[in-house]
């Protein structure tokens, strides 16, 4: 009985300890507007892990505006110390994160300057108060970034898009 009931404590508490403390890490690649690659560790035994950053899709690299997304987060996370705190893995095995690059978040930068939209994956834009939301909506009246072009393309739309593309084309 008692081994029960501290096994379902442990249970319970799996989800909070899930979530590492954040590491410092060099960010030495930057692949889109929302994915880095950073080395952490100590010399002689790095670990290089890729990032996906929590709560915004930024536009795939050749998708419009999918190279400038990818600029504005070289011009603030590359070559940097990052402040990187995990808040989940992704069906690709990167890890999912908040960053802070020069004392900015990147994903809060990413909305505010337009060249990301607000994705709450698992919840955790709202989590964060769901100030991006509003962020997002700033720079889209204000026509930054992607919002400049007529009617921007969500990446997660662009890339159904794609794969119903190259599904037709297997098909002739």
């Amino acid at each position: 009985m008692r081994l029960r009931f501290l096994s379902a404590i442990c249970l319970a508490l799996l989800p909070l300890l899930s979530h590492a403390a954040p590491r410092t890490c060099l960010v030495v690649g930057i692949s889109d507007g929302d994915t880095l690659t950073a080395r952490c560790g100590r010399f002689g035994s790095y670990e290089e892990v890729k990032v996906r950053i929590a709560a915004i899709d930024a536009p795939e690299r050749s998708q419009p505006y999918g190279q400038r997304s990818r600029q504005a987060l070289s011009r603030l996370c590359y070559f940097e110390q990052a402040v990187i705190t995990e808040r989940d893995t992704d069906r690709y095995g990167r890890t999912v994160a908040d960053v802070s690059c020069k004392g900015h978040d990147a994903g809060t930068h990413q909305v505010t300057e337009g060249w990301a939209w607000v994705y709450d994956f698992n919840g955790i834009a709202t989590r964060r108060g769901g100030g991006l939301f509003k962020l997002q909506e700033s720079a889209r009246t204000q026509r930054l970034g992607l919002w400049a072009g007529a009617k921007p393309t969500p990446p997660w739309e662009w890339r159904r898009r794609q794969r119903e593309s190259d599904s037709s084309e297997a098909l002739f």
